[in-house]
């Protein structure tokens, strides 16, 4: 059996995304902001569709608003 290090290992590496040459990075990055702005657009178009199968707006529905 043979050890090898971790550091050259190829599938432990931090790899571009398939749509920017960005790495993953923790924090501020244009990564982490891409990844956002792609999660809440998901999260605008189920308000949509909730409204849209429920026929009542969304905070009506969630109960914000009497």
């Amino acid at each position: 059996m043979t050890s090898s290090s971790s550091s050259s290992d190829p599938s432990t590496e931090l790899k571009p995304s398939a749509t920017t040459t960005d790495l993953p990075a923790f924090g501020w990055s244009a990564y982490a902001e891409r990844v956002n702005g792609r999660f809440a657009m998901l999260g605008f178009a189920a308000v949509l569709l909730i409204e849209l199968i429920s026929r009542d707006s969304f905070l009506h529905w969630a109960g914000l608003v009497p």
